[in-house]
């Protein structure tokens, strides 16, 4: 049985990350992620994490661009040894 108050408080993080992750992220690599995520969504999930650890430590000079969120799959695909073919 599921309790409405976590039902709730999950939905609440969901948008609270989804918040983060848009002052953190351009929309061109928010639009990227998103993509990624109907593929693999626990690399994406990975993606997200990584970047509002380093967002929430002020590690981040800007907002994440595409070639940089290119760079941030590929190395946590090659981590997990998932293949990115690109057409």
């Amino acid at each position: 049985m599921v309790d409405i108050n976590e039902l709730r408080q999950a939905q609440q993080l969901e948008a609270m990350k989804k918040h983060l992750l848009g002052k953190a992220v351009t929309k061109e690599a928010l639009e990227r992620l998103g993509r990624v995520r109907t593929v693999n969504p626990d690399l994406a999930g990975q993606a997200e994490l990584y970047i509002l650890q380093i967002y929430s430590q002020g590690k981040l000079k800007g907002p994440v661009t595409d070639p940089q969120m290119k760079d941030v799959l590929r190395v946590l695909a090659e981590r997990k040894g998932i293949s990115i073919r690109r057409k």
